[in-house]
């Protein structure tokens, strides 16, 4: 006896059976693609906190000047906090660019750090032009605790929307005077040098005011200048005249004292970013770490610089207070100028931390 065929299933019962397995399918998928989504993101911090970075780091002083050696010593605590993930190249002399190039290419993301004297921002904020003030400061102790506190932080806080991000300031130190004609003792003896000066409006209008004729010009242009008598001489800390050697092309240094200079620890804005915030970290905590060290460095630096600048046959001079007393008061119309045209709130910040510092 033939058994009967099983009865036909309709149509309709088919399709639902179908389309329950289809919905039971995408549902596991949905749940394993989820999962999988959970375990990468879980697991994203740590890959990016193991991922290697190389950080170019350029400035415009010698392999043995004291911002090299600050370099260094960021370069070797960094090195230390990230187990050897995140590694300085360390780019000295102008190689990637002068001041303005290369910060240029840190906001661009092509350079990931620099440390350029704080002069060299006044073009994209323009309250820095306060740290550049004449005879603002007499010692390092006033000048370490006018950029350390509430003003320094005040201009830091001005970049990131520059492109750029700073972890603080190191030591450049008190700029002076050298030039191939005559030593500066008095602020007359300035009447007609040609003076190399930063592209700084108010480095030019300082100068201006001592009769001098400022002569604005990129650092890696300096030497030539000096050495062709294009311009007769310039202004820098001793340690950057030193190291320079612009003893070579230079007959008489003078104390003037006139401005102290800083330089600031500037990262790409677009390489921050891009970091994760344990690495911001290490980075914070090693430039505050070798600041120390490099204020130490360039301030033992400097003071035998003068000595060894001697010994290389400049003629040196001091100023006396009472003539730097008179190039004070000769730059003041300066300093009253650029204050009237800076953000108010930064300027009265700045003459509030000058009074507490000077106490």
């Amino acid at each position: 006896m033939i058994a009967p065929d099983p009865p036909a299933t309709p149509a309709g019962a088919c399709l639902s059976i179908l389309m329950e397995t289809v919905l039971r399918l995408l549902n596991r998928l949905t749940r394993t693609l989820a999962l999988a989504g959970l375990a990468f993101a879980l697991a994203a911090p740590a890959l990016a906190q193991d991922q290697e970075r190389v950080i170019r780091f350029g400035h415009l002083n010698n392999a043995d000047h004291p911002v090299s050696f600050g370099v260094k010593r960021f370069s070797e605590l960094l090195a230390a906090k990230s187990g050897g993930k995140m590694k300085v190249q360390e780019f000295p002399a102008s190689q990637l660019g002068n001041e303005m190039q290369q910060q240029s290419a840190l906001q661009g993301g092509v350079q990931q750090m620099s440390a350029p004297a704080t002069t060299s921002l006044a073009g994209i904020v323009k309250e820095f032009g306060l740290v550049d003030f004449p005879f603002a400061v007499a010692n390092f102790a006033q000048a370490d605790a006018l950029l350390d506190g509430p003003l320094g932080q005040a201009l830091i806080a001005k970049l990131p929307e520059k492109g750029l991000v700073a972890l603080g300031y190191w030591d450049l130190g008190f700029r002076n005077v050298t030039n191939s004609k005559r030593p500066i003792a008095k602020p007359e003896d300035f009447d007609g040098l040609k003076i190399r000066v930063i592209p700084n409006p108010v480095f030019l209008e300082t100068f201006k005011a001592f009769k001098a004729n400022p002569v604005p010009m990129p650092f890696a242009e300096l030497y030539g200048a000096l050495e062709a008598k294009a311009v007769d001489g310039q202004e820098n800390p001793f340690s950057v005249i030193l190291s320079n050697k612009f003893f070579e092309v230079q007959k008489y240094l003078s104390a003037t004292n006139h401005v102290y200079a800083a330089n600031i620890v500037l990262v790409s804005k677009k390489f921050w970013d891009s970091l994760t915030p344990t690495e911001q970290k290490w980075m914070n905590e090693a430039a505050n770490e070798a600041r120390g060290y490099q204020r130490q460095v360039s301030r033992a630096a400097a003071q035998k610089s003068v000595g060894d600048l001697q010994a290389k046959g400049m003629q040196f001079n001091e100023v006396s207070p009472a003539e730097q007393a008179r190039m004070r008061q000769i730059a003041k119309p300066v300093v009253d100028k650029f204050s009237a045209s800076y953000d108010p709130a930064i300027v009265k910040l700045y003459n509030d931390e000058l009074a507490r510092i000077r106490k």
